[in-house]
């Protein structure tokens, strides 16, 4: 009997990491099996598709699952590239496997929709003015960074380790309340705009919080929303 039982969930198991295409098309290949046998794909994938209109999912052509030199290189566990989301096979459960997905698929959008996201400036110099305002704060509690670097708005190695090595995102998460959504926000404008977008559609009937901190980045989520308004920019 307990032979039978394993057997048998092993085998439901192995059918939900079996790859698969969506009703829209969009192919999901296991490259590496799921280390997590609690979360279903499938299912996540088809909740990223109810939240996200269809609009914003036209640049994302496969999903692919598994671990990639790229997440220990740059210390990662998602990543957009070409076309392709790529995601980590270790996942804590799958709420969190949906956030990577949700996150990723804003980075595709930036190509697209980079002038219109970035080009008038409003979402950069919010972010400038909650750098300017982390960099006083962190001066105060003794880390004595040129408020030049602070200025960035493109990724930086150092910075990103100060952030996450240095000072730690446990201690940062109590410093930037009221500020960032979270640490990693900080991290660059990209990621500003990324985080927002994840927050945007995993809680699309709480967003009195991020419309409050972050007035010009949730504007322009508000209209990349609507595609006759995104068309009419």
């Amino acid at each position: 009997m307990l032979q039978d039982y394993i057997q048998q969930k092993q085998s439901r198991l192995l059918e939900r990491q079996t790859d698969f295409y969506t009703p829209t098309g969009l192919h999901v290949f296991f490259k590496d099996t799921v280390q997590n046998n609690q979360v279903d794909t499938e299912k996540v994938v088809a909740k990223v598709e109810s939240l996200i209109p269809d609009h914003l999912l036209s640049e994302v052509e496969m999903i692919i699952i598994g671990w990639f030199d790229e997440f220990e290189e740059r210390d990662l566990n998602a990543f957009y590239d070409g076309g392709t989301l790529y995601i980590s096979n270790i996942q804590e459960d799958s709420e969190d496997m949906l956030d990577d997905m949700i996150h990723e698929i804003s980075h595709s959008l930036e190509e697209p929709h980079g002038y219109f996201l970035y080009g008038d400036k409003k979402i950069e110099q919010e972010f400038l003015k909650k750098r300017k305002f982390l960099h006083d704060m962190l001066w105060k509690m003794n880390y004595k960074v040129p408020l030049s670097v602070f200025m960035e708005t493109e990724y930086n190695k150092e910075f990103d380790k100060l952030l996450y090595q240095d000072i730690g995102y446990e201690k940062l998460s109590n410093v930037m309340q009221g500020l960032f959504i979270n640490p990693y926000a900080a991290t660059s404008l990209r990621e500003y705009f990324a985080t927002g977008f994840t927050e945007f559609y995993l809680h699309p009937d709480e967003h009195k919080y991020l419309q409050k901190l972050g007035p010009a980045l949730y504007e322009k989520l508000a209209t990349l929303q609507k595609q006759e308004k995104l068309d009419s920019q």
